[in-house]
């Protein structure tokens, strides 16, 4: 449930503030890009410290991660995976009707080319060093200002404007508005994403290799480690 109701209002947060931002500053693509990165940073801040008790990655990447340094098990990975997902559609559905549009409106906002592609495995490459290199020195307080304040700069410094989470990037799909991203153009991102997290797991592996050992023995619970996406 907590997966389910971070994802969604994650979601929510990122296509609403770009709805918003277009409509407050319809003539600087710049301001709407600095609108909608400032609220998603913040959201994510407010969501992690709220649910990390419970479970706070909202990410797919981020959970498959965990799995992988043995602070889950597969059972409880497989079903935060598909809570993930189904909030993202859900806070898609709930973003899209809070703005009087259509429930589900598919995207025709193209995002494709080496460039970007290259920017989403960066960006979650450096997602994980955040989260779990912020947790390994112990200091999970503060997961959720590194967290927000790195997808905050990501937008800004990666040419895809930092999605790095594949059930954000499925969500996107269904609102033909500012964040949106056009189904063709997923599948690469999501690729991307997968390549940029595997990157990164052996990165984290390779600076921190005890992280993980000390949930090895007893992943009973999903581990509250958080992310995000942008």
């Amino acid at each position: 449930m907590a997966e389910f109701v971070g994802t969604a209002f994650l979601v929510a947060a990122v296509i609403g503030s770009g709805i918003a931002a277009v409509r407050l500053s319809p003539h600087d693509v710049g301001l709407q890009l600095l609108e909608n990165s400032v609220i998603t940073g913040g959201a994510l801040v407010a969501l992690i410290l709220a649910l990390q008790p419970v479970s706070a990655a909202f990410n797919p990447i981020v959970t498959a991660v965990e799995r992988a340094l043995g602070l889950v098990r597969t059972r409880d990975a497989a079903a935060l995976v598909a809570a993930q997902f189904a909030g993202g559609f859900a806070g898609t559905l709930v973003a899209n009707l809070m703005f009087d549009l259509n429930a589900v409106n598919v995207s025709h906002h193209h995002r494709s080319g080496s460039g970007i592609w290259l920017g989403e495995a960066i960006a979650t490459l450096g997602l994980l060093v955040v989260i779990f290199g912020t947790v390994r020195s112990e200091r999970t307080e503060r997961v959720a200002f590194a967290v927000g304040g790195y997808i905050l700069a990501a937008y800004w410094f990666t040419s895809s404007t930092s999605f790095a989470n594949p059930a954000v990037t499925v969500a996107r799909m269904f609102s033909d508005t500012f964040a949106g991203i056009a189904p063709a153009s997923v599948a690469l991102f999501v690729v991307f994403q997968i390549i940029g997290g595997a990157a990164g797991f052996l990165l984290v592996r390779t600076l921190y290799p005890n992280v993980g050992l000390a949930g090895a023995t007893a992943p009973a619970t999903p581990s509250p480690v958080p992310e995000v996406v942008s």
